[in-house]
């Protein structure tokens, strides 16, 4: 089975179940900033499964890209993958548990499907906790369609717990599928989820039931949710009896592509293997972010500095491999000719892709040489040192200062009878991660799932803005991303140049013009057709489903969207342009915020 046939199925299937099918999103999060990437198809739906209506009904169904680098170590293992596709179905306050486990059993298990033997169907259901209770009602409808008591697990919130996608939002206990592989197990607790590889994860259905807020606390939804998610690398992995992920074609090819330019021939030792894997993977996962309409270049920034580090790495390994001469844009270019049927922006972006992944590659080779130098200057006071040991801190400024990989030090450090203090390494990158992560939190709050009272002001006020822009510069001026938290807004748009004092006084002044009419902000439901004659803005094309959500602010403003507004512009309080500047070539980049009056 070819993932093709795959998604294929799965969307007729649930198209024969009433669901609607529906256009996945950019992998770019619009008008979130919980997370960096998509991370889940349910993640572009936070405020339908939230009680916003969809356009498209209570029933939908999708392919959705992602990109998660949570366990990015694992990266390179049988099953890990930074980017993967995932096929999902949602429940918005129709279904529940019954018919989506009853569902995923038939799918799974009847021939006209998947054809699963359904004895190798093994499930978990959450165990239950302080928060919340064990999941008995899935595990009792598990046993109704035949699965043994047996083959049901119960197991913790890390396991069996789902969400939210970012810091706040919906949640709940999932149910988890694993095919048994016929391995042998790895000891006494053998189970699902145990990683040894005898289970095979294919698909999870989530009960979304809460609401996490804020503070960290738990609140019940006004309506319960299904949100599913079916892996489809490892769904065509399982299907096809590979042992490993990067067996599925266009793993493969890039794969076969790292192999034959290190000449490691099909049976590399371990170490190999997982360096080729990785190329493989962060190399695909490059060209996709940079292949997304919503793309970011290689970056110190958020996703751009996501980017350049899977890049980074990708390298590294190909070092470690004895790749030395320049690879990244011959493999992206493989990479873009693999899936550019399946996503054809990556066409459209192909001289992007191919532009930034060639220059990042040349700029990490600036990088490494001045590591270099830098460690050289240190080198005679190293060498003095009776102990023969580089602290750790060193090690770490090197990486964290110069982009100079660890492995690079340890290794120079041997070839000088070195050796690098580890543990000290750990300890100044462990403090480094922490403050990394206090400022994350603070950075990625609001979102999607937040519709509080100046949240929900600035997706209106962003509106303003975009109209504002087009009027002053231009209707060459298209959205390229926003992120809205408490604090501000931030709108990426495209203009070739830096605006203008005079122009953001007018852009501002043209916004506070609307806020003091006290326009209506209206929404109406129509077909992305309808939408476009109306002149609605919206990235038309593949991007959206049959119908869709239009917001009109009076006769000011028309444009799709699926996020809280406001029900007047009078709401909105002082619109105050903050900084204007470039975000990346041909991109610039507002943050503005809202002031009381």
């Amino acid at each position: 089975m070819t993932t093709e046939e795959l998604k294929s199925l799965y969307l007729d299937f649930f198209g024969q179940k009433g669901h609607a099918v529906i256009p996945g999103a950019s992998l770019i999060p619009e008008n979130d900033p919980t997370v960096l990437f998509t991370t889940a198809g349910m993640h572009p739906l936070v405020p339908f499964l939230m009680g916003e209506t969809h356009p498209a009904g209570k029933r939908l169904v999708n392919c959705q890209k992602c990109i998660r680098t949570g366990d990015i170590g694992e990266v390179g293992d049988a099953t890990h993958l930074t980017f993967f596709e995932m096929l999902g179905n949602w429940s918005l306050g129709d279904y529940f548990k019954r018919e989506a486990i009853g569902w995923s059993f038939e799918f799974l298990t009847d021939r006209r499907w998947l054809g699963f033997d359904s004895g190798q169907l093994h499930v978990t259901v959450f165990a239950g906790d302080d928060l919340a209770p064990p999941d008995e009602e899935s595990a009792a409808l598990w046993e109704e369609l035949g699965i043994p008591g047996e083959r049901i697990y119960y197991l913790d919130r890390s396991e069996n717990w789902w969400g939210p996608a970012g810091a706040t939002g919906p949640c709940g206990p999932d149910t988890e599928m694993f095919v048994d592989t016929g391995a042998p197990a790895c000891g006494e607790g053998c189970r699902p989820g145990c990683g040894c590889g005898k289970y095979f994860e294919v698909w999870n259905d989530v009960f979304l039931s809460f609401n996490r807020l804020p503070d960290g606390t738990y609140a019940p939804l006004d309506r319960v949710c299904v949100d599913t998610g079916m892996g489809v690398e490892r769904t065509v992995a399982m299907m096809n009896g590979y042992r490993s992920i990067y067996q599925v074609p266009v793993l493969d090819t890039l794969a076969g592509f790292v192999r034959k330019l290190c000449g490691a021939g099909d049976r590399p030792g371990p170490d190999a293997l997982r360096s080729i894997r990785v190329v493989a993977d962060h190399i695909r996962t490059s060209v996709q972010i940079l292949g997304d309409d919503l793309g970011v270049p290689p970056s110190n920034l958020d996703q751009g500095y996501v980017l350049r580090r899977l890049i980074r790495v990708a390298i590294r390994h190909a070092r470690k491999l004895g790749i030395d001469d320049p690879f990244t844009e011959a493999m992206a270019r493989l990479a873009i000719e693999t899936e550019k049927s399946s996503y054809p922006e990556l066409q459209r972006n192909r001289e992007r892709i191919l532009t930034e992944i060639a220059r990042e590659e040349e700029q990490f080779g600036k990088t490494l040489r001045a590591g270099l130098r830098e460690y050289e200057k240190l080198l005679p006071g190293l060498l003095r040192n009776p102990a023969r040991i580089i602290p750790g801190r060193i090690a770490f400024r090197l990486h964290d200062t110069y982009g100079f990989p660890v492995e690079f030090t340890v290794g120079l450090a041997a070839e000088h009878g070195l050796r690098v203090d580890m543990d000290g390494y750990q300890a100044a990158f462990d403090k480094h991660r922490e403050l990394s992560r206090k400022g994350a939190e603070r950075k990625f709050s609001g979102g999607l799932a937040d519709h509080s009272a100046i949240v929900t002001r600035l997706h209106t006020a962003t509106h303003l803005l975009h109209q504002a822009l087009r009027m002053v510069l231009g209707e060459h001026v298209e959205q390229r991303g926003s992120n809205i938290t408490h604090e501000r807004l931030r709108f990426d748009f495209s203009h070739p140049e830096k605006l203008t004092e005079e122009q953001v006084r007018e852009v501002e002044a043209i916004v506070n013009r609307v806020i003091d009419a006290d326009l209506p902000v209206a929404c109406e439901e129509m077909t992305a057709e309808e939408a476009g004659r109306r002149g609605a803005i919206g990235l038309f094309g593949d991007r959206y489903g049959d119908r869709v959500k239009v917001y009109t602010v009076g006769e000011f403003s028309c444009e799709i969207c699926g996020g809280p507004h406001v029900t007047r512009t009078g709401e909105l309080g002082r619109f105050r342009i903050v900084s204007e500047k470039s975000s990346s070539s041909g991109i610039r980049r507002i943050r503005a915020v809202l002031e009381a009056t």
